[in-house]
């Protein structure tokens, strides 16, 4: 009876030990590799699915558009191999509000139908967020903004009374509460503590007609919020110099009709239809001779050049538009306003000691309804269009070609002058879309005795006109932000 018993107990000592010993084996053999398989096929399976079928949304603080799949969400922003933007714009220093990041990409939204609030980029927590390479600054959609406008003309005294519609009486004022919201990224509302930081101890000179004019009143409006400048323009309206004494820096402009020579002739009427003489290889001296002792130069034309004008290369005249004098050919605007912008171009590649920044800030279309500008017509619309509403056509769009056309031979020939760095800061679509920002009869005292045409040409300030200031702010801050290669 002894033997079984003494087997027993040496079988319950053993088998335990059998067991510890060969059920690692086991489990490496069969329960792991069930479990490893088990798991993959899952996470393969969803993948796969998330592929083929519409991927779950991300949370949505982070679901900055509605059709990327959640893979794409951690690529980089653009693949080294893709073709360079027009736009070549590396980061976003937006500040973003979770509340409202689902809005930026919704394209099925209506601009009526959005509700977006403006958060300024907090000063002290500046973040440098990588931008989208393939984002177009310039191509987008005029979404409300409920905080505009940043000034007004009671606290901004620089306002032209041609563009004070508030002052004369506009009855509508929802033109002023837009901005402007690029499709692929976000462009961040004016900073005047930026701006005035990154210009400090520069100059910035604006060559061109009023609506440049108009432009620099826009810029010193919004630096108002910061700092008055001192006027030390010697009392000459069309070539004045604002100083910022705090930081350094001055603001002028050079008015100029055509941006080459330009002579009012007594031929034809007196007034606006008055006939010009253009030197079409001469630059105006009137800015040619200063330009070079500033940093920055921001030059546009364009409304002038659909005048009357006698047309001279060489010292002899080779054409004119309007004049239909025998034996003198009559030629384009476009023809004129090319060689005026080419000439424009190869002054200020031909300083030698300039090695600043030059941006061409294209032409901004009028809105004239019902007639011409001298024949009665008007601008009355009260909202912005969307970008599918119109497009450029006739004369404005062979202007924003030639525009083009021209940047592009200029950047190719600026080896002449390395330290330059020729920019595009090209608004043309961009106000294409804002025929409600117009003063219209709204730039004089409705009992006045004035001989002034409906104004569809310049700009109300605030209004639209103040967005070509987030595009330069934005420009000088990404000075590797190209346009066209």
């Amino acid at each position: 009876m002894e033997l079984p018993a003494t087997k027993l107990r040496i079988g319950l000592v053993i088998f335990p030990l059998i067991l510890l010993t060969i059920a690692p084996i086991i489990y490496l053999f069969l329960g792991y590799p069930l479990y490893y398989s088990t798991s993959t096929y899952k996470h393969l399976s969803n993948s796969s699915s998330s592929a083929i079928s519409s991927p779950s949304p991300l949370p949505s603080r982070y679901n900055h558009s509605s059709s990327s799949s959640s893979s794409d969400y951690y690529k980089t922003s653009s693949s080294e191999d893709s073709e360079p933007s027009l736009y070549d714009n590396e980061y976003d220093d937006t500040y973003h509000d979770p509340k409202s990041l689902s809005l930026h990409n919704n394209d099925h939204l209506s601009i009526s139908s959005l509700n977006v609030d403006h958060q300024e980029t907090p000063k002290k927590e500046h973040r440098r967020k990588k931008r989208k390479r393939n984002c177009d600054i310039f191509s987008g959609e005029w979404i409300p903004n409920p905080e505009a406008p940043y000034y007004t003309n009671t606290t901004c005294k620089a306002i032209h009374e041609h563009q004070n519609c508030m002052k004369f009486g506009r009855p509508d004022l929802g033109f002023m509460k837009w901005r402007w919201k690029p499709k692929e990224c976000d462009l961040p509302l004016f900073d005047p503590y930026e701006f005035l930081e990154i210009v400090r101890g520069k100059r910035m000179a604006f060559v061109g007609d009023s609506v440049s004019r108009n432009h620099v009143q826009s810029l010193i409006c919004l630096l108002s919020r910061v700092e008055h400048p001192e006027d030390d323009s010697q009392q000459d309206f069309n070539f004045q110099r604002w100083k910022y004494k705090t930081y350094n820096f001055t603001i002028a402009t050079f008015w100029t009709t055509h941006l080459v020579r330009a002579e009012e002739t007594e031929t034809g009427p007196a007034g606006p239809n008055s006939f010009y003489n253009l030197y079409l290889d001469e630059p105006d001296p009137t800015w040619a001779s200063q330009i070079v002792e500033f940093d920055y130069i921001i030059i546009s034309s364009g409304q002038w050049f659909f005048r009357p004008l006698f047309l001279f290369d060489k010292q002899k005249r080779i054409g004119c538009l309007y004049c239909y004098i025998p034996g003198v050919r009559n030629v384009g605007a476009h023809f004129a306003y090319r060689r005026a912008l080419r000439t424009t171009f190869k002054t200020i590649l031909g300083l030698e000691n300039f090695k600043g920044e030059v941006f061409l800030r294209t032409f901004a279309p009028s809105h004239f309804e019902d007639g011409e500008w001298d024949k009665g017509g008007n601008c009355l619309k009260t909202r912005p269009y969307r970008s599918n509403e119109t497009e450029l056509e006739g004369m404005n769009l062979e202007t924003h070609s030639i525009q083009l056309d021209e940047f592009r031979i200029a950047k190719r020939d600026k080896n002449k002058n390395n330290g330059l760095n020729l920019r595009l800061l090209d608004v043309t679509q961009v106000m294409l879309l804002r025929p409600d920002g117009h003063p219209s009869r709204f730039g004089h005292r409705p009992e006045e005795k004035v001989v002034l045409y409906n104004d569809c040409v310049h700009w109300c300030l605030p209004g639209p006109i103040d967005s070509w200031n987030d595009f330069l702010l934005d420009m000088l801050k990404y000075r590797d932000l190209t346009r066209l290669k």
